[in-house]
């Protein structure tokens, strides 16, 4: 008889059309594997300064979606950087960032401080996969972040060019656009976002990917290149900031936001502080550092500012979390089984119960700002900086030097 002919696999449904149980067996996939080869192995050294003096300064799980796995936030005790060691792999920063805030693509959007409807710098929805830390964490105020950053630059010339990095669905570009309205607005980002900020009119250039891999291309292109809360997310922050030099032209600015790890909520809330984020913030830099590397690399830095880019978020953010690593756990597909009914109407009714605190720290977040602010309780800090007309010009694959 003939042989029985070979059926072709069959494909995978797409993301966004697979169904609970599917997603759910993709994730259990992967974990039987173990979570060990998502990890680099551990450096002992310092990144920033190559010092072997380190001592761990943070050890916690996964508190925001909960996946397995135990992350540690190392410091150095002679330039004070803090960073994830042992380091995630490039598929380690894919798991842990796939389905965040509800969405599959593996990827948030550059910015930090998103809208009601959309986390970060823009995910719209998403609510019926969300953990109850997200929901309140992506609800954090946005367009007037936006605005106040875009602010930040008036005192200088109006740019003729502006790339915004790791710009989403491009809301900052749109907010800044009042202020510099004879500017032209691109936006990079790794994700399809970007296309859908060109498809928008919020960029007028969409560039998909990473910046290092994309400088040589947009060499010394653009008046302005900023990034807001950026750095952090980066394998390597240096790469970062020599590929935005690179896509400056002399006399340009470079507007930079990150995390303070000076800040004394780290030490107040522990690993409950919002900015330790882990397993997705890879690096924790100290204003000294980011200064002293904008020097070496040529630049004058012209201002900085620890006031302004605070976000009042930490006693909310600390309580949600801490909240949601109480509740009975949702539907995320990386947990063994779906939860029952009981357990779906006890959390329903738990999240409505912590409702009333939340917005009881939001308000004393922002109560308290104003003051805290202007001390070490100061989450975040600015940095805007010139690029000299003889900074160093780095090499980049497919251009002389």
């Amino acid at each position: 008889m003939p042989p029985t002919p070979v059926q072709p696999p069959t494909p995978l449904p797409h993301p966004a059309r697979r169904t609970a149980a599917q997603r759910r067996a993709v994730y259990l996939g992967e974990l039987a594997r173990g979570t060990d080869r998502f990890h680099e192995p551990r450096r002992p050294d310092c990144p920033w300064c190559g010092s072997r003096r380190l001592r761990t300064r943070l050890r916690t799980p996964d508190l925001l979606q909960h996946k397995p796995g135990t992350f540690v936030v190392d410091e150095c005790e002679d330039c004070a950087h803090a960073f994830q060691n042992p380091r995630l792999t490039t598929e380690g920063l894919a798991f842990y960032h796939r389905d965040l805030y509800g969405h599959e693509d593996g990827h948030g959007d550059g910015h930090e401080d998103g809208s009601r409807d959309e986390d970060r710098d823009g995910h719209p929805g998403g609510l019926d996969r969300e953990g109850f830390a997200e929901r309140t964490l992506r609800s954090r105020a946005g367009r007037r972040r936006h605005e106040a950053a875009a602010r930040a630059m008036l005192p200088f010339p109006e740019p003729e060019s502006w790339l915004d990095v790791g710009t989403g669905h491009g809301h900052f570009p749109a907010a800044a656009k009042e202020f510099f309205t004879y500017t032209s607005f691109d936006g990079l980002d790794p994700t399809a976002r970007v296309e859908k900020a060109r498809a928008a009119g919020r960029v007028e250039e969409a560039h998909r990917g990473l910046l290092p891999d994309l400088a040589g291309r947009l060499r010394a292109r653009y008046d302005v290149v900023s990034m807001f809360h950026h750095l952090e997310h980066s394998p390597d922050p240096r790469a970062e900031l020599r590929a935005a030099l690179a896509v400056l032209r002399p006399g340009g600015h470079l507007l930079v936001e990150v995390p303070d790890p000076d800040c004394a909520f780290g030490a107040l809330l522990g690993k409950w502080w919002v900015s330790y984020c882990q397993p997705r913030h890879l690096h924790l830099m100290p204003l000294r550092n980011l200064l002293d590397e904008l020097d070496a690399q040529g630049c004058s830095v012209v201002s900085t500012d620890r006031r302004e880019p605070h976000v009042p978020y930490d006693l909310t953010g600390a309580l949600a979390l801490a909240i949601g690593n109480r509740l009975p756990g949702g539907d995320e597909p990386w947990r063994p089984t779906p939860p029952t009914d009981l357990q779906r109407t006890l959390r329903t009714a738990l999240t409505r119960a912590a409702a009333p605190l939340l917005a009881s720290a939001s308000v004393l977040d922002h109560a308290l700002a104003p003051l805290l602010r202007r001390t070490r309780f100061s989450n975040a800090y600015r940095i805007i900086a010139r690029k000299n007309d003889r900074a160093p010009s780095p090499s980049w694959p497919g251009l002389s030097p």
